[in-house]
């Protein structure tokens, strides 16, 4: 029997928790100028989006859409400055709830979790599957096809409302998640609402699950939409893809990408996170390289450099870092 979320609707749209939300949403963005006008009436804001949702009015808005390239080419959408103050209390409410459902070795969009944690874990498993690099590690990586754009809005809310009994909550989740309209009825979720990072863990959680006591693989690491697993058996790897290709088809819909489906020895190197990983070392992928110098052209600024000097700590990129403080900044 699945365990569930014990808050009621009350608590979500709870002036409290609306107010901390707030708090939690502002940093970084009090320079914005829908920000600011929304904050110079704050309150009276607040109280009408408590009032439309605790009578049952409230209506999610549309979505402004723009084009990133990070690393590949993207579609942003925002929502309004109201709309994401309730996608903050939603979140406050919700995640620390279903992110103890999730799986230890889910990296993404968690706290005291990300990239570094999970490339951690990676040549902590690296490390026991080739026992101490004595062995031969095979690892098969794979990629799902537009995993935003293809998560099933019905599938979702089924997963939610098997652990939301509050039917309130159910239908403010169901506005949110019906708002964005991807060409395809009920398919998709918006990149840039902070709710997507958690339905998509809630979503790909069902995945991880099958993994780890169906198929009872224990060299396993999830970021995102990209995963690997480890074994000494190539053979093995390779006959596990039709039945993860299945279960992703059959239960969420999901396809594997087929142009990203890799079995390579640690030894060859295996690309994962923006890292080329090899036993006992790493070294930045050449597109990442390329795209930290790229954008040091365009935006120059010291918090920037830090930002990559921090991320050029975790494998062997002397050269590059070298590199980078020529730009002009000093190392702490």
């Amino acid at each position: 029997m699945r365990i569930k979320l014990d808050h009621r609707f009350e608590d979500l749209i709870h002036i409290e928790n609306l107010l901390l939300a707030w708090q939690e949403f502002l940093p970084g963005k009090r320079n914005k100028k829908d920000v600011q006008e929304f904050q110079f009436h704050l309150m009276d804001n607040i109280l009408s989006l408590h009032h439309n949702l605790s009578n049952g009015s409230y209506q999610h808005g549309g979505y402004q859409e723009f084009r990133i390239n990070d690393p590949k080419p993207r579609i942003i959408h925002k929502a309004s400055v109201r709309d994401r103050l309730l996608h903050h209390a939603v979140y406050r409410i919700l995640y620390p709830f279903f992110d103890d459902t999730f799986i230890a070795d889910s990296f993404s969009c968690r706290k005291d979790k990300g990239t570094h944690r999970a490339m951690e874990r990676f040549k902590r498993f690296a490390y026991i599957v080739s026992k101490n690099n004595t062995k031969t590690c095979w690892i098969l990586k794979c990629d799902i096809k537009k995993f935003f754009h293809s998560i099933d809005q019905t599938i979702l809310l089924r997963l939610l409302s098997e652990r939301i009994t509050d039917e309130r909550i159910v239908d403010v989740l169901k506005e949110i998640i019906g708002s964005f309209d991807s060409g395809r009825p009920r398919i998709g979720l918006p990149l840039g609402n902070l709710t997507s990072q958690l339905f998509s863990n809630v979503y790909m959680n069902e995945f991880d699950q099958f993994v780890k006591h169906q198929l009872k693989l224990k060299y396993y690491i999830r970021y995102a939409d990209d995963f690997v697993i480890f074994s000494e058996d190539k053979r093995y790897l390779k006959n596990i893809i039709p039945q993860i290709g299945d279960f992703l088809h059959t239960t969420l819909k999901l396809n594997l990408h087929p142009d990203k489906i890799y079995i390579k020895t640690l030894y060859s190197g295996m690309d994962f996170l923006g890292w080329v990983h090899f036993p006992g070392h790493r070294v930045l992928r050449n597109k990442t390289k390329q795209r930290i110098f790229k954008r040091l052209k365009i935006k120059n600024k010291e918090a920037t450099i830090s930002s990559y000097l921090g991320l050029l700590k975790h494998g062997n990129a002397q050269k590059i870092r070298n590199e980078v403080l020529k730009l002009g900044i000093k190392e702490d």
